[in-house]
């Protein structure tokens, strides 16, 4: 990137996207600060996946988390009916195979950790909770509850699916629930039918249940359940648990019986209708402050990682000039389509896999039997190759991070504001 002087981002949100945007921009010599509004940087104790896509759109710029040593690859992926026997092995490595990189899953900590690591020495301003923002063809300025305000070039909003940056730009937006919520734990669980990199979903009637090995002897799941099932208060959750699960497969109750109540989440299944523009001016938006997805395809955290390559390699690319505002617009239209059918897409999958009524479980377990495996085999690699042009050239990395991250928290902070 020819300029007078670096350009100057605000990233606001450190989560996945928000760390993934500032680690890629930084490739680029782009000056980041990231303002995140929680007081200290502790992921929730969920598990998720990085899959092929986001593994190759990373190493694009040089960027390796090292997830084969902070989770576990992806090896098998079995659907089975809630009793444990097999509807479908699906050619999930033969799709990774042709992404060119393989998928891992491991826990939320672990990926923070390592996005951590790769930001380096980026400064981290903790307990700051935008409360909006003002443009000018000079940049953006944003305000902070607390008092606080910076200024830079452009802003990002990373700040997922409850986003002020996103609120301030298009107004307040309902949320598109569905019939079901999650359940999330972790595990340690060493069972004779969980083996070595296996994905098992286990498929009912209005509920579902995933058990994935993330690696260390530690293992992810996920229970979908009825909203009006299991919405039960907050004491009793793993009782409630136990029974809802109570006549399925071995492994199910095993892992539910290894977690500890305290650390079993209830979560919600919600997205948001799909928002044609992300920006305006110096602002964009990425990850689920651009366009939130239910968690059927398990692309929420690749879709922001993919976001933040393209972002960075749009703002190095040399066809837009110095001009800020048309490259945000570019990398925009660049993600449009691919992050519309990703949402739609999980969606539909949702309101599949989650059948309850007869007729519609034997159209879903017999789609999967009967489709032929070359059919299934490009329909999951549509989602797991990742297609956006050459990677921007290593000489744009202005400065090299150090093995230290900057973090600032203020003292005391201020209560976030309505």
């Amino acid at each position: 990137m020819v300029c007078e002087r670096p350009v100057r981002a605000l990233v606001i949100g450190a989560g996945i996207g928000g760390l993934t945007c500032a680690i890629a921009l930084r490739r680029v010599g782009v000056d980041v600060k990231v303002y995140e509004r929680a007081t200290e940087l502790r992921a929730a104790g969920s598990g998720l996946a990085v899959m092929s896509n986001a593994v190759t759109a990373l190493s694009g710029l040089g960027i390796d988390l090292c997830l084969d040593k902070r989770g576990q690859a992806v090896e098998s992926f079995r659907i089975m009916n809630r009793r444990g026997r097999r509807i479908r092995d699906l050619p999930f490595n033969d799709a990774c195979d042709r992404a060119g990189a393989p998928s891992y899953c491991l826990s939320r900590t672990a990926l923070q950790e390592a996005l951590l690591v790769e930001a380096g020495d980026c400064p981290i301003h903790l307990g700051a909770t935008a409360a909006g923002f003002e443009t000018a063809e000079t940049g953006v300025s944003v305000r902070f509850t607390d008092g606080r305000s910076a200024s830079g070039d452009i802003l990002i909003g990373a700040d997922g699916f409850n986003s002020a940056v996103r609120r301030h730009l298009f107004g307040p937006e309902p949320a598109r629930g569905t019939d079901h919520h999650f359940r999330l734990g972790i595990a340690e669980l060493r069972h004779p039918l969980l083996t070595t990199g296996a994905v098992r979903h286990y498929w009912g009637s209005g509920q579902r249940f995933g058990l994935i090995d993330i690696g260390h002897g530690r293992c992810y799941w996920w229970a979908a359940m009825s909203t009006s099932a299991g919405a039960s208060p907050a004491h009793g959750v793993k009782d409630s648990l136990g029974q809802a699960y109570e006549c399925w497969a071995d492994e199910v109750r095993a892992v539910i019986e290894a977690t500890p109540e305290q650390d079993i989440l209830t979560v919600p299944s919600h997205d948001r209708a799909f928002l044609e523009r992300w920006g305006d001016g110096p602002v964009t938006l990425i990850g689920d402050a651009a366009h939130p997805m239910l968690t059927t395809l398990a692309q929420g955290a690749g879709m922001a990682m993919e976001d933040a390559i393209v972002l960075a390699r749009t703002l190095a690319e040399p066809a837009t000039g110095h001009d800020l505002v048309a490259s945000l617009r570019a990398y925009e239209r660049r993600r449009r389509d691919r992050t519309r059918s990703m949402v739609a897409e999980s969606r539909r999958m949702s309101d599949l896999e989650q059948a309850a009524r007869p007729v519609r479980r034997l159209v879903r377990n017999g789609s999967f039997r009967l489709t032929p495996r070359r059919i299934l085999t490009r329909r999951i690699a549509q989602a797991l190759v990742f297609q956006d042009g050459p990677a921007a050239e290593p000489s744009n990395v202005q400065r090299e991070p150090s093995s230290r991250t900057q973090v600032t928290v203020p003292a005391p902070p201020l209560p976030e504001r309505p």
